[in-house]
């Protein structure tokens, strides 16, 4: 009997832990393509009825043009492959993206709190960095050049910014059907509504009035 008793809590322990990893809906039929325009709420979206399933619920043609940086924020341009732009990604745990970085380009510290993120340099040369959780606050960062390929790990704060002088094209994979974005200094510094100056002040352990003046460009 005591045998069995520990058997039976260790199924429960592998089960409590394999649940802890499943961050996206999983699967219980062969695709279960977006319904965009029904009103049900659920974790992820509706499913389209397959019978009305087609091809174009599964493609997606573009990554193979370059973003236009010109009047791009930080001088980067995303072309993303989410649920949003392929309806078939629903429920299957993954999407991707292209990011294309003038010279000097970057993509500000940031998170994605649903995904796990792996990027391989197709152009340029790319710094890349991402920092640990507290206490240790360890900065990991690399220079990555053509065919290279890092990640970044779940949740943790990361950035990317072109430092070579010519344009830099980046493949970025996650495992999410709609990962997220948190960029830090958005949330920071241009919520609505907005977090209280003498908060961020204090945090930041700087005078209100550079907060405000930080703020005022958001």
């Amino acid at each position: 009997m005591a045998s069995r008793i520990s058997f039976l809590l260790g199924l429960l322990a592998v089960s409590f832990t394999v649940s802890t990893l499943a961050y996206d809906p999983s699967p219980l039929q062969d695709f279960c393509v977006a319904d965009m325009t029904s009103s049900v709420l659920v974790n992820g979206f509706a499913c389209k009825d397959p019978k009305l399933v087609q091809a174009d619920d599964f493609f997606f043609s573009g990554l193979h043009i370059p973003g236009n940086t010109t009047n791009a924020p930080f001088g980067a341009r995303l072309t993303p492959v989410t649920v949003a732009q392929v309806g078939g990604l629903n429920t299957l745990g993954i999407s991707i993206s292209r990011v294309d970085y003038a010279p000097g380009g970057f993509n500000p510290p940031h998170t994605h709190p649903r995904a796990t993120e792996i990027i391989t340099v197709l152009e340029g040369n790319v710094e890349v960095g991402f920092v640990t959780s507290n206490p240790g606050n360890r900065l990991i960062t690399k220079v990555l050049g053509k065919g290279d390929v890092f990640v970044f790990p779940i949740g943790l704060v990361h950035y990317q910014v072109n430092i070579g002088s010519t344009n830099a094209v980046v493949i970025v994979a996650l495992n999410s059907q709609n990962p997220g974005i948190v960029s830090i200094p958005n949330v920071l510094f241009g919520s609505t509504p907005e977090i209280a100056s003498d908060i961020l002040a204090r945090a930041f352990q700087v005078d209100k009035n550079v907060v405000d003046d930080i703020k005022s460009k958001f």
